[in-house]
């Protein structure tokens, strides 16, 4: 049966997820941020039942991770609510259509700028939203003996730029920080040494953070759900990174060379950072920049290590 889109109600919110492009779909003013790589965002598996009268998302690449969404954006839309997604063709969208429609939704769809939108009114009944939130929910991996979750960065593995730089890491002191800490790897390995007094796991998305709490449980570690580019950390002694080079799912050179210059920023004088990057990656110009010596420590299997002195 039909359902009638939904008229305006002051007790319903609108919301947005991500960063959809603004000139292919029009976000209702005041609507609330729901993606954990907001810091500060709500969380949208967090909100009630039929809680929004519109949503507008940007759909993650992984096909987990977006199931998860838009089940979670469903199950919070109150019927004859209006709901738009949009991926990039090579992204997901072309996948879209199907997946919404698996869960009992009537979809209009167009392409533009090489993104799909599609387009519903929330129904009555849907169809498979547990099954989908179930698959992308928390989870323990037994196989790496982490808390994780499908969306993270290798949420089901210990990635190899990581694992090189677990084999290069000195013993450190002192306190330090962990700049895109992810699920806490980094971190372990870190406060093995008795040395060290404090660490901080700064991380960008919210569902790494809380993870983390669960995998690194050492009480001289601490927490932030922020931007690494904009903590306002200082005299550190140390700085251990695996700086992103996308952002949600678009390359982003840039990154990672903001994670250094901030770095550089973060650290006293003769203070360190560890850093892991992809061999193509342009950072030896911003290194020198930011720190008076810069050693590499490794290059192999297409990554290569740096270890950077203030």
């Amino acid at each position: 049966m039909a359902v009638t889109k939904l008229d305006p109600s002051p007790s319903l919110r609108s919301a947005v997820y991500g960063a959809p492009l603004s000139s292919l779909v029009d976000v209702p003013a005041g609507a609330v941020q729901l993606s954990p790589l907001r810091p500060g965002a709500e969380a949208l598996e967090a909100q009630p039942d039929a809680a929004f009268a519109e949503l507008v998302i940007a759909a993650p690449p992984g096909s987990i991770e977006r199931r998860f969404v838009l089940a979670h954006a469903l199950r919070t839309l109150a019927p004859g609510g209006a709901l738009t997604v949009l991926a990039a063709k090579d992204k997901g969208g072309q996948r879209l259509r199907g997946e919404l429609e698996a869960f009992g939704c009537d979809v209009a769809e167009h392409y533009k700028s090489r993104q799909r939108v599609c387009s519903l009114v929330r129904p009555e009944t849907l169809h498979g939203l547990q099954d989908a939130i179930a698959a992308g929910a928390p989870v323990t991996v037994e196989e790496i003996g982490l808390r994780s979750q499908p969306g993270i960065f290798s949420w089901n593995r210990v990635d190899p730029g990581t694992s090189l730089l677990l084999r290069h890491l000195p013993k450190l002191a002192g306190r330090g920080a962990d700049l895109g800490a992810g699920l806490g790897v980094l971190s372990q390995a870190v406060l093995a040494s008795p040395a060290v007094e404090e660490l901080t796991l700064v991380e960008i998305d919210r569902r790494a953070v809380e993870a983390s709490k669960v995998n690194v449980t050492d009480p001289r570690a601490r927490f932030v759900w922020a931007d690494a580019r904009e903590t306002a950390l200082s005299d550190l002694h140390f700085i251990v990174s695996n700086p992103p080079f996308h952002s949600e799912g678009i390359e982003d050179r840039g990154l990672g060379q903001a994670f250094i210059t901030a770095a550089g920023r973060m650290l006293r004088r003769s203070g360190t950072l560890y850093l892991v990057a992809n061999r193509h990656m342009p950072y030896e110009e911003v290194l020198r920049t930011a720190f008076r010596s810069v050693k590499p420590l490794a290059d192999e299997a297409g990554y290569k290590i740096f270890e950077a002195r203030k």
